[in-house]
């Protein structure tokens, strides 16, 4: 199935503010988000029973892969899966992509955002969870956990 970038972010709308109640709110939870966010854009779940492999939710009692919930987890699926591309800036994101934050530059990735707008000059806006956000600058420079060593990661989601 083909990822759709439009329904992700309608899916993002619907639930930045917040939580379906389909699926488990973790205390911290930006990637289930992002993960729930991909899912109802067209990614077909990889099951594989193990949490530490694939990326997949089966309910709400420790039945989710770590990818599903856990950002550093959701960073190594993004980037070994074959499901995404990595990309060198932010301007290069389409709608329905997706950012990964190291806050402290340490390469333990805390955070996950998905692209659902531009502004004016062209900059991604973002929608989270944890602090539910919508519209937010991608940097993230507001945030209390931003650093100047935070780092990002910029995912473009394969629409095929």
């Amino acid at each position: 199935m083909a990822y759709n970038p439009a329904q992700a972010v309608q899916y993002a709308a619907l639930w930045w503010a917040g939580y379906n109640p389909a699926f488990r709110a973790f205390e911290d939870d930006c990637t289930s988000f992002i993960s729930q966010c991909l899912w109802a854009g067209g990614w077909p779940m990889e099951f594989t029973g193990q949490r530490n492999k694939g990326w997949w939710y089966r309910g709400p009692n420790e039945d989710w892969s770590l990818s599903w919930a856990v950002a550093h987890s959701l960073r190594w699926y993004l980037a070994t899966s074959g499901r995404a591309e990595q990309r060198s800036e932010a301007r290069q994101l389409e709608l329905g992509d997706t950012i990964t934050y190291d806050w402290d530059g340490d390469d333990s990735w805390q955070h996950h955002a998905i692209v659902v707008g531009f502004d004016p000059a062209g900059e991604p806006l973002v929608a989270a969870h944890t602090h539910p956000s919508w519209g937010r600058p991608w940097r993230y420079t507001d945030s209390p956990a931003y650093t100047e060593r935070t780092k990002y990661l910029f995912w473009h989601i394969k629409r095929t």
